[in-house]
C-alpha cells in the first residue's frame, strides 16, 4: 500500500515535464480545453469585476446614443432656425436680382444696348457654301500681243489704286506701232501747216487716216491716251522702244501675279488679277425645294468661325448641277475687315419667304440662367440691369424671335455675358426672376 502511494506521488510530479514537452498545437488545444474545464468546475474568475465593466460598457453606450440623439436634435433646430432667416438652404445669403455697372465698366466691356422693337423674320434655310470672289469687282490684267516682262511695281498682296502702274512691258509689235504713229503724226501735222491751198483734200484724208489707224493699234496694245500723249508730245523718234505700261483699272487687292521678271507672255495669258474683297461672295447650293422659299434680295447671314457676316441673296442659277442636283445662289457679303477669303467654306442661313412677326434680337443678347432658363438683361435705369426670362420662338442666323419683352424695352444687346458675371458675384439667385 505505501508502494502504490509512493509510485502515484512520482507520476503526479512527473505530468508537469510532460506538459512541457508538448508541441504549440497541443498546447492551443489543452489551453481551451482548460478553459473548458474551468467553464464547468463552478470556479469564479473575478465574475464581479467582469460585470462591472460590462455595465460600465453598456451605459457608455447608452450615452453615446444619447449624445448622438443630442445633436440631431442641434441639427434639426439649427436648420429651423436657418429658414426662419430667410436663406433658401444652399449657403446663398442675401439675394442680389440686378447689377449696376458705371460707364467706365460698360465702355471696357463693350457692353451695347438696343431698343427692341417688333419686326418680320423668315424661316431659316440653312446650306454649306463656298467664298469666291465678286465677279463684278474683279478685273485680270493681260497684254494683248506678244510681250516681255521687263518690271514688277506691285507684288501679291498689295492694295492698288486705279490707274496705279502694275508692270512693264517691251513688245516688237508695240515698237513698230509706236513708230508708225509718230511718223502718222508728222504728217499729218505737215500737211495741216501747208493748208488746203497746197495740199489736196483727198492727202488731207489719207493722212488723217494714218494716224488714226497707228494711234488706234498702239491704243489697243496696251498703252493708255496719257501714255501716248506723252510719247507723241516728245517727237523723238528713239523714244519707240516698244516698252509700256500696264495700269489698274480699279482700286483692289492683288489676288495673283503668276510671272517673272524676263519672261515672254503671249497676248491673254493673266498676269495680274485685281479684286475688291471689301465684298464677295458666297455660293451657296440648294435643293430645288428650297430656292423655291427664296426670292432676291432675300436677307442672309453667313456663319465665319463663330461669328456673323449680314449678306443678300443677289443672283440665282436656274439650272441644276449635273453632279449635286441642286440650285447655286450668290449671297453678297460685306467683307470690310477681312474676315472671308475666297475658298473658304461657311454655313449659309438665307431667310425663307414664310414671315413671323415678333421681338428680334441678336444671338449674343439672349444667354442661359443657372437653372437653365434663356433671359435677357433689361436696363431698368442707366446702368442698372436685371435679369427678364423669354422663350426663344426661332433662330435665324444671327438673329432670335423671342416673346417675353414689350417693344420699347431697352436690353443689352452686346455684351450680355460680362452682365451675367458681375451678377453672379454679386449672388444672383438663379431662381429669382
Amino acid at each position: 500500500m505505501k508502494n502504490r502511494l509512493i509510485l502515484l506521488l512520482l507520476l503526479s510530479l512527473a505530468s508537469p515535464s510532460i506538459l512541457l514537452a508538448e508541441n504549440d498545437e497541443h498546447s492551443h488545444a489543452h489551453e481551451e480545453d482548460e478553459m473548458s474545464l474551468d467553464d464547468f468546475s463552478g470556479i469564479n474568475f473575478d465574475n464581479e469585476s467582469h460585470d462591472d465593466h460590462g455595465d460600465q460598457g453598456h451605459q457608455h453606450e447608452e450615452e453615446g446614443h444619447g449624445h448622438e440623439d443630442d445633436g440631431h436634435e442641434e441639427k434639426g433646430h439649427d436648420h429651423g432656425g436657418h429658414d426662419e432667416s430667410g436663406d433658401d438652404g444652399h449657403g446663398h445669403g442675401e439675394e442680389a436680382s440686378d447689377v449696376e455697372l458705371n460707364d467706365t465698366q460698360q465702355r471696357l466691356a463693350g457692353i451695347e444696348t438696343l431698343t427692341v422693337k417688333r419686326q418680320s423674320m423668315g424661316d431659316a434655310i440653312t446650306a454649306p457654301g463656298e467664298a469666291m470672289l465678286n465677279a463684278y469687282r474683279t478685273t485680270k490684267v493681260t497684254p494683248r500681243t506678244s510681250s516681255q516682262v521687263m518690271q514688277r511695281h506691285v507684288r501679291l498682296g498689295d492694295s492698288v489704286k486705279k490707274g496705279q502702274r502694275l508692270v512693264t512691258l517691251s513688245s516688237v509689235e508695240m515698237a513698230e506701232a509706236q513708230g508708225a504713229l509718230m511718223g502718222a503724226n508728222v504728217e499729218l501735222r505737215r500737211v495741216k501747216k501747208l493748208g488746203s491751198k497746197v495740199v489736196s483734200e483727198k492727202r488731207f484724208v489719207a493722212a488723217q487716216i494714218a494716224y488714226q489707224q497707228a494711234y488706234a493699234k498702239v491704243s489697243a496694245y496696251g498703252m493708255t491716251k496719257k501714255q501716248i500723249g506723252s510719247l507723241i508730245k516728245t517727237g523723238d523718234a528713239t523714244r519707240a522702244t516698244g516698252e509700256f505700261h500696264l495700269l489698274s483699272f480699279q482700286d483692289g487687292t492683288i489676288i495673283s501675279d503668276d510671272f517673272v521678271i524676263g519672261e515672254l507672255i503671249e497676248p491673254g495669258y493673266v498676269l495680274m488679277t485685281i479684286s475688291d474683297e471689301s465684298v464677295l461672295w458666297v455660293e451657296a447650293r440648294l435643293t430645288p425645294e428650297d430656292a423655291a422659299r427664296i426670292v432676291l434680295g432675300s436677307p442672309a447671314r453667313v456663319q465665319v468661325g463663330q461669328r456673323w457676316l449680314s449678306g443678300k441673296v443677289t443672283q440665282a442659277r436656274h439650272t441644276l448641277d449635273e453632279t449635286t442636283r441642286t440650285l447655286a445662289v450668290h449671297i453678297e457679303v460685306a467683307n470690310e475687315h477681312d474676315e472671308l477669303h475666297p475658298g473658304q467654306f461657311v454655313i449659309a442661313v438665307i431667310e425663307g419667304n414664310k414671315k413671323r412677326h415678333g421681338i428680334v434680337v441678336p444671338v449674343v443678347a439672349v444667354l442661359r440662367s443657372p437653372d437653365g432658363d434663356w433671359q435677357v438683361f433689361v436696363e431698368t435705369a442707366p446702368g442698372r440691369f436685371e435679369p427678364k426670362e423669354v422663350e426663344i420662338l426661332e433662330t435665324v442666323g444671327d438673329q432670335m424671335l423671342i416673346e417675353g419683352i414689350s417693344p420699347g424695352t431697352i436690353i443689352v444687346g452686346k455684351g450680355a455675358f460680362f452682365v451675367q458675371s458681375e451678377m453672379a458675384k454679386g449672388g444672383f439667385d438663379p431662381h429669382n426672376h
